[in-house]
């Protein structure tokens, strides 16, 4: 009968496409009337970027062909935070039709007129700055794809292309390859002429028979070849045969001219299918199996911590506190020695005990929120095709998830015997994103100031602000209302009204030693996985291994508390019982580790110089690493809180 059940219920499940990513089945023109299929492609253009400035600016702020503006997709509000400007071009593609040099508009320009001199001179800086075009063709990126040097055959493919090249910078050999021979010295040459071959599958989708095979289809690859050509007319048409490069000409006495023009073509393919088009591009991308070698290294510190965690707790502490309870009436009781010694004291509230506890809040906020949203990721709903949704979901659930930073925040502070309730709910609600809103908030100054899409417009700030305060803060004082409502934390041992004196200490049990060496294995875990989100945000390299990164994740979890617990139990095995600050800062100066990688990354991978991009990036970094160092902080701080109730819980105490 379960059997039966479970055939039964296979006949009544239907499959589904996350929103705003199902196919789209495409065919020619005349078939357009009577089935349920476009005949045009449209094609989207977006931001233009380089890795030599964090600047990225808008399609139409250089001097391109552009199209009706007012007709543009809404974007999301993680697509607005990261600057991508999606727009409509005036490309005119239409399934299945091949053209062959189309014209596409031509840009005039005169001696003498500002706004020529302009709009040139923004044409030869993005191109000697080697900015890129990024354009979209059924919610997929277009692609170029060269070939490796020194890897035979071996194709790369990445997302954009640039719109230029400069025969004196650093991709000379781009220059040589593209354009030929006919390459000059030191020039700035504009790739104004594209081939845009769109591969299809017609095996699939609408069952139309014959006729879907012959003339529809889905869009599975879009590949541009770009040009630079000096283009003429022969006998009244235009000719894109590449005679002579499109050069850009710093001084120039005659009017000038630029004509842009494209070539597209359609390509049968029914080996690959619509849902797996994303494999060229994902697959291309180098040194992906390294991903491998990080989770093997993450495991093999994780397995070792736990070897030394499980020995300690199974062999050393088991025996301490089996000698403390087993007191023998005919015998002297052995003296205290240990950890033991201080337990009129360990729980004795901490300096700046405020402080601490809004941290510890805000660090389970930012917790939660990469928890659920890499879950998400996991599941598919955050793909790299459903552009900013990755940073929207955060965003949504950092402001909704005031209510357990409130909570944690509230209870922690009671237990403290803290009675500044309202100044921990204000401190909880603002100092964290109070610091980083003010961080964002100057950054953007900055690229208003530069003209960059990445500047958040007012209304968008407005939102934001909106979303603080009418919202997260609200919550944050719902769950600090019912956190001071909760009774004080009970510990299982009372403190002592006067405190002891600790001894001096070795050098290793110091807190500066103890705190620098407990985020080096943690970091450890990370940094592989850290260099391919660092190329995502920087280099505009797609990342989705978000299976690797929940792994990776949760391996730093485990890190975090383990290495806390070792250090904490080695501290009060030396009679230091000032472990509520350090067991925070030890987990959370893997905060410090990453801000010396980001450093590290910024002098060898990227090729910034312009002052105001390097500002932007430590900006941003500095964002990165403090939402870090709470989220690790309070991952360490719980691990040690847990630890050490429970080992003060099984003793007995005269």
């Amino acid at each position: 009968m379960l059997l039966v059940l479970l055939f039964a219920l296979l006949h009544t499940i239907s499959g589904f496409y996350l929103p705003g990513l199902a196919p789209v089945n495409y065919c020619r023109a005349e078939l357009k009337a009577i089935k349920s299929c476009k005949s045009d492609v449209p094609l989207y253009v977006n931001r233009l970027n380089t890795e030599e400035l964090i600047m990225p600016y808008e399609y139409h702020y250089f001097d391109f062909c552009t199209g009706n503006e007012s007709s543009s997709p809404a974007e999301n509000l993680g697509q607005v935070l990261f600057g991508e400007r999606i727009r409509p071009s005036p490309y005119k593609i239409e399934f299945l039709k091949n053209t062959t040099c189309e014209l596409l508009c031509t840009k005039k320009y005169y001696p003498g007129n500002p706004t020529s001199d302009k709009a040139l001179s923004l044409l030869r800086r993005g191109i000697s700055l080697n900015y890129a075009h990024h354009w979209i063709v059924d919610n997929m990126p277009v692609t170029w794809c060269y070939l490796i040097e020194g890897l035979q055959g071996q194709q790369y493919c990445q997302t954009g292309f640039p719109m230029g090249c400069y025969t004196g910078g650093y991709i000379e050999e781009i220059c040589s390859n593209i354009i030929g021979p006919s390459a000059q010295k030191n020039a700035y040459h504009l790739f104004n002429h594209v081939d845009l071959h769109i591969t299809y599958h017609s095996g699939e989708g609408e069952d139309w028979g014959n006729s879907f095979q012959q003339n529809g289809g889905r869009i599975i690859s879009i590949k541009v070849i770009p040009s630079s050509i000096k283009h003429v007319t022969e006998n009244g048409k235009l000719s894109c045969s590449p005679k002579e490069p499109m050069t850009i000409p710093e001084k120039f006495t005659q009017p000038f001219d630029i004509t842009y023009s494209y070539t597209v073509k359609f390509f049968k393919n029914n080996t690959i299918k619509w849902s797996s088009r994303w494999d060229y591009i994902l697959e291309s991308m180098p040194n992906t199996n390294i991903h491998w070698f990080s989770i093997l290294n993450s495991l093999t510190i994780v397995l070792f911590l736990s070897g030394m965690v499980i020995m300690i707790i199974l062999r050393t502490l088991h025996k301490d506190i089996a000698r403390y309870n087993q007191i023998d009436c005919g015998e002297d009781v052995q003296e205290e020695f240990g950890w033991k010694l201080v337990h009129g004291d360990v729980f004795r509230p901490p300096r700046k005990g405020m402080l601490l506890s809004v941290f510890v809040g805000s660090g389970i906020q930012v917790l939660f929120m990469a928890l659920v949203t890499l879950a998400f990721a996991c599941l598919g709903f955050l793909s790299p095709a459903n552009r900013g949704a990755l940073m929207t979901c955060a965003l949504i659930l950092y402001v909704c998830l005031g209510t357990p930073a409130g909570y944690v925040s509230a209870r922690l502070y009671k237990s403290f015997g803290g009675e500044k309730w309202k100044s921990n709910i204000l401190l909880t609600a603002m100092l964290s994103p109070g610091i980083v809103f003010g961080i964002f908030f100057v950054m953007n100054l900055i690229l208003w100031s530069k003209g960059s899409s990445a500047a958040v417009p007012f209304f968008t700030l407005l939102a934001l602000l909106s979303l603080w305060l009418c919202v997260s803060v609200p919550l944050t004082f719902i769950g600090s209302f019912f956190g001071f409502r909760k009774r004080a934390i009970q510990h299982p041992v009372r403190t002592n009204q006067i405190p002891r004196q600790i001894p001096e200490q070795s050098v290793y049990t110091q807190p500066i030693p103890g705190i620098a060496m407990g985020g080096v294995l943690p970091f450890g875990c990370i940094f592989i996985q850290l260099y391919f989100i660092l190329n995502s945000l920087w280099s505009s390299q797609v990342y989705y291994m978000f299976g690797f990164l929940f792994l990776v994740f949760l391996i730093l979890v485990i890190t975090c508390s383990e290495t806390t617990i070792l250090l904490c139990y080695f501290h009060l095995c030396a009679e230091d019982y000032h472990w509520w600050w350090r067991s925070f800062l030890t987990s959370g100066f893997t905060s410090a580790y990453l801000f010396i990688y980001c450093f590290h990354f910024f002098n060898t991978r990227l090729n910034i110089e312009d002052l105001a991009s390097t500002f932007l990036y430590f900006g941003y970094t500095l964002i990165m690493v403090f939402l870090f160092f709470l989220m690790t902080g309070s991952i360490g701080f719980f691990a040690c809180f847990w630890f050490i109730r429970k080992i003060y819980s099984v003793v007995k105490v005269d």
